[in-house]
């Protein structure tokens, strides 16, 4: 039987069958001597140890689309980033760090702009105008208002879509629209495993529809990059890329170089201000991280 792990806690896994069951199962011993860790959206085999109790093993892991290390999951088609427009107030650098993860895996990402409701619609618009023009796809949102949910469902359909963002913008509000039996699954699991109450502490994974499905994030409030080189971190601006060839000198990382096409354009206003110095920022965290 085929299935998909929704989560992963204390060496258990929670799979996803196709006729909408959850059974509790455990790896093989086989994924360890193979040095392989079974992760929350891997399509896995498993067998059937007791029926009545929902519970089996997992006997083989399914070649993954891709996987991330924070948060630790697999097979994702896109990521929905979630920061609100107020109460918190958006950290820019850090949704630009986050937004250059998702590009180093080749993951595009949906910006959600959260409590559009409480914020001034030109303060909103301001914020989307600095995404669109890097060439995202962003939405101004409010869940309690009901603004632009049915825009995000469109998003989502057929997709694995991974929802992340910083604590306190409202993602588990969010999730709860969007998945209304995503707190009955979550308190069926915390039952089994005698959990308290839930609070996203592990990535777990909602069926959303018919080949939807929503992975919830732990909140993420800092993100260090380091596993790529400096000069890899420009093909991570998607607002780069229509300069490319341009520059005067080739392998121009825009920033100290004369001729550079890009700095020309942050000049003229086509480059956001803001964006492109959190890329000097990243830049210069990445040349000054020693390499071992």
């Amino acid at each position: 039987m085929q299935g998909k792990i929704i989560k992963g806690i204390a060496g258990f896994y929670y799979v996803h069958t196709a006729h909408s069951k959850i059974y509790e199962c455990k790896a093989k011993g086989i994924f360890r001597y193979k040095n392989m860790k079974p992760l929350v959206g891997d399509n896995v085999e498993i067998e059937i140890l007791d029926e009545e109790n929902s519970t089996g093993n997992i006997t083989k892991i399914l070649e993954r689309k891709n996987s991330l290390i924070r948060p630790e999951v697999a097979n994702i088609d896109q990521a929905l980033v979630v920061f609100a427009v107020k109460s918190p107030s958006p950290n820019l650098n850090l949704l630009d760090r986050f937004l250059v993860m998702m590009e180093a895996q080749g993951i595009s990402s949906v910006i959600a702009f959260s409590k559009s409701d409480l914020a001034e619609k030109n303060d909103v618009r301001k914020l989307c105008d600095i995404y669109e023009k890097a060439g995202y796809c962003c939405l101004n949102i409010s869940t309690l208002e009901d603004i632009n949910i049915d825009q995000v469902e469109e998003i989502l359909q057929n997709k694995t879509t991974a929802l992340a963002g910083p604590s306190g913008v409202g993602k588990s509000t969010l999730l709860n629209r969007l998945v209304p039996d995503a707190k009955m699954e979550t308190g069926a699991i915390s039952r089994k495993i005698q959990r308290g109450k839930h609070t996203t502490r592990h990535s777990e994974i909602f069926c959303a529809g018919e080949n939807t499905y929503i992975f919830d994030t732990p909140g993420f409030s800092s993100m260090y990059l380091s596993n790529f080189e400096e000069d890899e971190l420009k093909d991570y601006f998607p607002e780069f890329d229509s300069y490319l060839g341009q520059c005067k000198f080739h392998g121009c990382v825009h920033i100290h170089e004369p001729g550079c096409r890009v700095k020309q354009a942050l000049e003229q206003g086509e480059i956001n201000q803001n964006r492109y110095d959190n890329y000097v920022l990243m830049y210069n965290e990445l040349k000054n991280t020693k390499k071992y």
